[in-house]
């Protein structure tokens, strides 16, 4: 999710961590031909376009797909881009809740990929609003915790609107208000504190742990979601414990 899947494991094989990457450039080149298309292909005029072009050079996107998804975008190449952004909202094991977050140029094609994926891989398709009102959409920035307490990062992003600082395994995440995400990565920055994402995400309210054994089921229902080319970014509340993780880690 958001060019990195939250839930994913560590031991990876390199054709996975190469098809993964390769999605990832996919997601971030729509975004910048959505922002080009709406706001035009003028980076100083466009702040949506500026965001989106340096996400994708964070990660690496080569300058070539960048500028070419610019002039896509934008309609400098004749191409008409038009996508739509759908939401779908899915139960998994456990009781897990999933929100499916798609950018399509054909819906019909969107939703019927998504509800295979769903129903091969053990989840059920949920009606709109059954799901959605258990998340929020809030600023998320992730950061490696390196030598930082929670303290430090707090210290850092609090007049800068933050809501709260969580631990997420070796990183914190930082929360604000969708508005307040720019501010709250200057704070870092000006702090000279390093981070890895910064995205708006949809946040649960409350989390559901799950036993290995769904979570097992849970991490298959997530890879077959972010393998298609219409999703963009998959959130749940799933909750993995660090025994869980363990048991999936000798798993491979």
């Amino acid at each position: 999710m958001s060019g990195h899947s939250k839930w994913a494991t560590t031991k990876h094989k390199k054709a996975v961590i190469d098809a993964k990457r390769a999605k990832s450039f996919a997601k971030l080149i729509k975004n910048i031909e959505v922002a080009a298309r709406a706001g035009g292909a003028d980076m100083s005029g466009n702040p949506a376009l500026e965001l989106a072009v340096q996400k994708a050079k964070k990660t690496s996107v080569p300058n070539d797909n960048i500028d070419r998804a610019i002039k896509r975008g934008a309609g400098l190449t004749g191409e008409v881009v038009d996508y739509s952004e759908i939401i779908y909202e899915a139960r998994g094991p456990q009781g897990s809740a999933l929100l499916i977050e798609c950018l399509t140029d054909n819906k019909n094609r969107a939703a019927s990929e998504v509800r295979v994926a769903i129903t091969r891989n053990g989840g059920t398709v949920a009606d709109p609003g059954s799901v959605a009102y258990l998340f929020a959409r809030k600023g998320v920035v992730s950061l490696p915790k390196n030598d930082l307490s929670e303290d430090d990062v707090l210290m850092a992003v609090l007049d800068a609107g933050a809501e709260e600082v969580k631990e997420s395994g070796d990183s914190f995440d930082v929360h604000s208000e969708p508005t307040d995400l720019r501010a709250v990565v200057a704070g870092l920055e000006e702090a000279g504190i390093e981070y890895e994402t910064d995205e708006v995400e949809f946040v649960p309210s409350m989390q559901v742990e799950l036993d290995a054994d769904a979570a097992r089921k849970f991490l298959k229902l997530v890879d077959a979601l972010e393998e298609l080319d219409d999703v963009q970014n998959v959130y749940s509340n799933a909750e993995l414990s660090e025994d869980v993780r363990a048991q999936l880690e000798s798993d491979d």
